[in-house]
């Protein structure tokens, strides 16, 4: 038999086999990908002037400006990353229109967002987004300023923020999709110092986890060990 026939025969195998690894590979992303979590929570936002940041303390830490304008959104999501924002722009002037400044006092603007019917629990209907302009202690943090325009409010027994105005009436940061198991606990906002830790502990949640890596890995040592063997017996 002929070189040039010789490899002909061979270049057939060779491809279904690579064909194969790229379809085995395809496959064990995709599983990675669908084990990303979801979790139904109230995130926590500071306003900029025009545009939403997801904000870095925890509501009851952050003591916010007078003239503050900041925002609540509940809904489903992995992550800060991907978290949505409140619906209703973070106009100060807009929203304590109708408060005059007092002495002694400071004003902070709040958008509360319940969401919508997708991220609502099950029996559950959100309320209608709302404003509310606070007038509170020129020292009061910014969950002192929602208590004053938003009773009654529910935290969890590490003083997580669970509810707003009785919304939702039960949960509090549960998972919601993706891997089944214990709920995570839900912080609407943590210092750039959790959200690291959070990071080295636990990934990025958005790629394949390193079992994935090796798993992919090892299909592809076994391809290429076909090659050589195949190419030894020609």
């Amino acid at each position: 038999m002929s070189r040039a026939r010789a490899a002909a025969r061979l270049r057939v195998p060779l491809v279904s086999l690579l064909a194969a690894l790229v379809a085995a590979s395809a496959v064990l992303l995709g599983a990675g990908s669908a084990q990303a979590a979801g979790y139904r929570y109230w995130s926590f936002w500071e306003g900029n002037g025009k545009n939403w940041e997801y904000a870095t303390q925890g509501p009851s830490v952050l003591r916010p400006d007078d003239g503050t304008v900041q925002g609540f959104r509940f809904a489903v999501s992995e992550d800060s990353g991907d978290a949505d924002q409140p619906r209703r722009a973070p106009d100060f002037g807009a929203i304590c229109a109708d408060t005059p400044a007092e002495d002694g006092k400071k004003r902070v603007a709040l958008v509360i967002d319940p969401g919508t019917t997708t991220d609502a629990p099950d029996g559950e209907k959100p309320p209608a987004l709302r404003t509310a302009c606070a007038q509170v202690a020129p020292d009061a943090s910014s969950a002192e300023a929602l208590a004053a325009v938003a009773k009654p409010l529910r935290y969890d027994d590490s003083a997580m923020l669970c509810a707003i105005s009785g919304y939702p009436k039960t949960g509090c940061g549960e998972q919601v999709s993706g891997d089944s198991g214990s709920a995570k606990p839900s912080e609407p906002a943590k210092t750039t110092d959790d959200q690291d830790k959070d990071k080295s502990e636990e990934g990025d949640g958005g790629g394949p986890s390193v079992g994935l890596l090796v798993g992919i890995g090892a299909v592809l040592l076994l391809g290429i060990a076909a090659v050589v063997q195949a190419r030894r017996r020609r």
